[in-house]
């Protein structure tokens, strides 16, 4: 089985979860439309504080189905758009993708993985220990972020549920993902 979109969300409003839906379009340099993070700089509530100039490298949220397999595991029951994702995906390594990837979503979407998603405050108020689910450390003691990667809009387009994804990796070398 290939790499597929499992679930699609959004939300008008600034709120830590997002609503399912069964299709979500995607507008080139913008982000999901209907969105509170829709726009070309910088739409999270902290990060516009600081300067609200900064260009939105969050425009798209995605999270891999396979982190709530893991969670489950851990006596976490988390559901697609939960956790604040626009795309969860399954079958596809999302955490292991070089920076600028990008991910071809149905017929005409393509977005461009801009880094990792810090998890914060927001997910262990939202239920507490997940924060501490979501991370880990490797044997060297780096911290291991996993709760999904963030991406920019390159090309808009409607995105549902049973749609593959495709990969187009940039020319080496490859630059590993960091916080954005």
């Amino acid at each position: 089985m290939g790499a597929e979109v499992h679930a699609v969300a959004r939300s008008k409003d600034h709120r830590f979860s997002k609503q399912a839906e069964a299709e979500i379009t995607l507008l080139a340099g913008l982000g999901v439309e209907g969105d509170a993070h829709l726009g070309v700089t910088v739409q999270h509530l902290s990060r516009i504080r600081a300067d609200p100039t900064q260009p939105n490298l969050r425009q798209v949220h995605l999270i891999h189905a396979e982190l709530f397999d893991e969670l489950a595991a851990k006596g976490f029951a988390v559901a697609p758009a939960e956790l604040g994702e626009n795309v969860t995906t399954r079958g596809i390594d999302l955490l292991g993708l070089p920076r600028r990837a990008r991910l071809r979503l149905g017929v005409s979407a393509v977005v461009e993985v801009t880094g990792l998603r810090n998890p914060c405050a927001q997910i262990e108020r939202h239920r507490p220990g997940l924060l501490a689910a979501v991370l880990d450390r490797t044997p060297e003691g780096e911290l291991v972020r996993k709760s999904g990667v963030m991406a920019v809009v390159v090309a808009g387009g409607t995105v549902r549920p049973g749609d593959t994804i495709g990969v187009d990796l940039p020319p080496p070398p490859h630059e590993r993902l960091e916080r954005v």
